[in-house]
């Protein structure tokens, strides 16, 4: 047998080959995936990026992950430059001055936020590793001394075979040490195992277990590195390649010289064909980006249709497409990246449609606004003619202005929403007060206020006996018609009618019944205009409420009624639909005279 020495000095140089094919190997695979990484990035836009950056943050190892993180960073930096330097362009393409231009990108100050969290992440992170290392170089020195106790104050009886067999699984589960003192450690390590070997001598037995123990080792290592080869994921049996590398060298050294060649350069040329299929990997994400790029194409087409509709677009259209464009504009955020050379491009074609699709809605809802302020103007000098004309006595000339004042109300469309109610009471107050007067000086012999009064309140009495049994609708809407024929009370008996609303409230809600459906006759032009207001108010409000339900629809993954979690909501949105036809029906047939 050849001597120890000799013996050792062999297997020292197989784990030193060993241990530079499995670097090279490892730094190879580092810098294809850094490169791939970059790559990904640069085809990201400027949420997901931010979007990254958060989740690397909120991560337990985010300070592992500094490299990927200053790569979001930098390329962040890029696109807001870009999006500063198109927002100045506009800026100035409007006619304004290139020096009274000033511009905070909103994006900045997340940017901003993120790095300053991530700096005392870091910061953290570098202690931590420091503090480690120390604590990891302590752990694999007091093993060291173990291993040269081994060998120089070995006590009798001691199992050699298990004792080694520790101190190497000990040192392979060691934390990591700082690289300066990495080199140094390692060669001290194997220069006392090769003392220790040396110090067995001429112990057979023992060598034998250990070249068995480790070549049943590499086998198994060699056969799952064959199962690699076929792996449909290429990256996946690229990173289990690198681990069953770190595992060759920590648990498969030494191995007696006859098969110590062999069995590497198998595991090698094994390792080799599997960095080859790494044309694989970049054919599967060649084909990926280009159906991404694909259907971000089409989601751009969409948004460009919508841009620019072959109809007049309205109010209903514009609301239907923000909708359907915040819908693509989550499904190409969502997208993965696309080919490189054309991630610039797609992302900017994406951004200038996107951006013409809100200037083409903004200019429509533009001039619809001074629609609405033409249309206010008009109302506002129907008001003062009103105002003007409310005292006078003159029945003859009055009357008929009146009458032709509330018809071209009805005939001036919508104005803004903020002034609706307020032109209305103005101007149902102008006319209230000249047809009160009107009322008052024509027929006050003939109104028996007291009597109105009393028949009142007996329908209100009629009205509290009401329940919900067959036929209480048709009562409550007799109730109610007979109500509106009679004329008016004592001024000290008007809070009668606001008990009578209440009532008339409590049943039909009771009868689950609307008020706006029943069927009402006999009333004035006033109060049916003023039926009228209450009911397109009404009508503005659900179709609001409807639109606000829709559009929380979309927050969820699955919005479609097969979702059970949806089902109350969906047969909300139905119920309120139906409402809001009846609601339509009768405000249609109050306009149209019908009622």
């Amino acid at each position: 047998m050849p001597e120890p020495i000799h013996e050792i000095s062999e297997e020292q140089v197989a784990v030193a080959k060993s241990s530079d094919e499995n670097s090279d190997a490892e730094n190879h695979k580092s810098e294809g995936h850094e490169a791939n990484e970059e790559e990904n990035i640069a085809s990201l836009a400027l949420p997901e990026i931010l979007k990254q950056m958060e989740t690397i943050i909120n991560k337990d190892d985010a300070g592992s992950q500094y490299k990927k993180f200053n790569h979001l960073k930098e390329a962040a930096n890029h696109l807001i430059h870009e999006e500063n330097a198109d927002h100045k362009k506009e800026y100035a393409a409007e006619g304004h001055s290139e020096e009274e231009y000033s511009y905070h990108n909103p994006s900045q100050a997340k940017l901003s936020s993120l790095l300053h969290i991530f700096r005392e992440i870091n910061d953290r992170y570098h202690k931590e590793q420091d503090e480690n290392q120390a604590k990891n170089l302590a752990e694999r020195q007091a093993i060291i001394d173990n291993l040269k106790h081994l060998y120089t104050n070995t006590e009798p009886g001691t199992n050699l075979f298990k004792a080694i067999r520790q101190i190497k699984e000990d040192w392979k589960n060691s934390g990591q040490v700082a690289k300066s003192e990495f080199k140094l450690l390692n060669n001290n390590y194997f220069h006392h195992l090769n003392q220790f070997y040396q110090m067995l001598d001429m112990n057979k037995e023992y060598m034998e277990q250990e070249y068995a123990h480790n070549l049943e080792k590499r086998q198994h290592i060699i056969e799952r590195a064959k199962q690699l080869e076929v792996e449909p994921a290429v990256q996946k049996a690229l990173n289990e390649l690198q681990y069953l590398h770190k595992l060759w060298k920590e648990e498969a050294e030494p191995v007696s010289e006859e098969f110590r060649e062999k069995t590497w350069d198998e595991f090698k040329e094994i390792s080799n064909r599997i960095h080859d299929r790494k044309g694989e990997l970049s054919a599967q994400i060649e084909v990926e980006q280009n159906e991404n790029l694909e259907k971000k194409n089409k989601i751009i087409a969409d948004l460009s249709k919508m841009a620019s509709p072959e109809k007049e677009p309205n109010h209903s259209y514009w609301q239907t497409a923000i909708k359907k464009v915040e819908d693509l504009r989550s499904e190409f955020l969502k997208l993965g990246s696309v080919p490189r050379k054309s991630s610039n491009q797609n992302w900017n074609d994406f951004k200038t449609n996107l951006r013409n699709f809100n200037n083409a809605k903004n200019e429509f809802y533009k001039g619809l606004k001074n629609s609405q302020q033409t249309n206010l103007d008009q109302k506002l000098k129907l008001i003062q003619t009103a105002k003007d004309n409310m005292l006078s006595e003159d029945w003859e000339i009055s009357v008929p202005l009146y009458k032709k004042l509330q018809d071209d109300w009805k005939k001036v469309g919508h104005v803004p929403r903020s002034m609706t109610n307020k032109v209305w009471d103005d101007f149902r107050e102008a006319c209230n007060v000249f047809f009160n007067n009107y009322r008052e000086k024509n027929n006050a012999v003939n109104d028996n206020w007291k009597e109105n009064y009393k028949n009142k309140k007996q329908l209100l009495e009629e009205l509290k006996e009401i329940t919900d049994s067959e036929g209480s609708v048709e009562k409550i809407e007799h109730i109610k018609n007979t109500w509106n024929s009679i004329g008016k009370v004592p001024r000290e008996k008007l809070p009668i009618n606001t008990e009578f609303n209440k009532v008339m409230r409590e049943k039909l809600k009771l009868n689950k019944i609307n008020e706006y459906d029943l069927k009402e006759e006999g009333l004035t032009e006033n109060q049916l205009t003023d039926k009228a207001r209450k009911i397109k108010n009404q009508i503005a409000d659900l179709e609001a409420e409807i639109v606000k339900m829709e559009n929380n629809l979309g927050f969820f993954s699955n919005s479609t009624r097969e979702n059970p979690l949806l089902k109350d909501t969906f047969e909300k949105i139905d119920d309120k639909k139906a409402q809001l036809e009846s609601m339509k029906n009768t405000l249609h047939q109050i306009v149209t005279g019908e009622n």
